[in-house]
């Protein structure tokens, strides 16, 4: 029978989840991998790069997938369930979910032009001839995906992390970023405003010279429109305060974002993208593997004088 491609799981991942319980990533393997009887072999088959078995990485595509359509949520890290649109469509009795089924829901496509965005750059390189690509290219392409994978990983962890972990993150980011002063002083502002549409506030700078007020989502597939800025803006009135900073897992629309261009207040907009790269850029939940050095000829060590 061979492997199953991912878009075949999905049926089948979704009926196994629509029990209504949270479930393990690593269950749903088990389980899957006993439904198609897949040999010792092929469970030990190993994608090229040699660090993770083919069929893992198809269920977990799979259910990737159907997370940005809405049919699954992420429960807590590596655990996830079925939503109520996941069991609208097994009471359907569908024959089948593939990618195409999914573009029904706004939700996927929004993620399917996000990453066809991101891939844009990846495709223009595979389809450069060879010798027309210079090996700074080629190494430059290859950490630029590199980057882009980490980013899709941690964004998905953040989402399945707890509310209070991820209110320290937020701290974490902010402290890193050069916001709130020490650690501990930041630590004790964040999270504990819960007045009227703001979470907490932190210094702007380590002298406390002004205040930044914070709003903190972590939201999955939920898009932050206006209404919700608006109401965040009116709670920066009332505090007579001016500058905010909105973060989500999520993403807002464009009603949100022409919003915040237009009115006097400094209000910026963190959406999940965005989070993952401004943790990469400052080391927050993430390490060095490897470090390369480009080295070339130093001209001037080769000048007579």
């Amino acid at each position: 029978m061979g492997i199953p491609d991912y878009q075949s799981l999905m049926l089948p991942l979704l009926k196994y989840s629509g029990d209504g319980n949270e479930h393990s990533l690593r269950e749903a393997i088990e389980a899957l991998a006993f439904q198609f009887n897949l040999t010792n072999d092929e469970r030990k088959e190993l994608l090229p790069s040699g660090q993770q078995a083919v069929f893992d990485n198809r269920v977990g595509w799979a259910r990737t997938y159907m997370s940005k359509a809405g049919l699954l949520e992420s429960s807590k890290r590596g655990y996830f369930r079925i939503t109520n649109r996941g069991k609208e469509i097994l009471e359907k009795s569908v024959r089948k979910i593939d990618v195409k089924f999914l573009e029904q829901f706004p939700e996927f496509l929004e993620f399917k032009k996000a990453k066809k965005e991101a891939d844009s750059l990846e495709r223009q390189l595979e389809e450069t001839p060879e010798q027309k690509q210079t090996p700074a290219e080629s190494i430059e392409f290859g950490y630029q995906k590199l980057r882009r994978d980490l980013e899709t990983e941690i964004l998905e962890r953040v989402k399945s992390c707890s509310p209070d972990f991820f209110e320290r993150l937020v701290v974490d980011l902010l402290v890193k970023m050069g916001y709130g002063g020490t650690r501990r002083d930041a630590g004790k502002a964040i999270g504990k405003g819960g007045d009227g549409g703001i979470d907490g506030i932190i210094k702007e700078d380590k002298l406390g010279l002004d205040i930044v007020y914070i709003q903190a989502k972590r939201w999955d597939g939920t898009v932050v429109g206006r209404p919700e800025i608006q109401k965040f803006v009116g709670a920066l009135h009332g505090q007579r305060a001016k500058k905010g900073v909105f973060i989500t897992t999520s993403r807002f629309s464009n009603e949100a974002q022409e919003y915040v261009s237009i009115i006097d207040s400094k209000i910026v907009l963190i959406d999940g993208q965005q989070l993952a790269q401004f943790m990469i850029d400052n080391n927050v939940g993430v390490s060095t593997v490897s470090t390369y050095e480009i080295k070339k000829i130093d001209s001037d060590y080769f000048t007579d004088e």
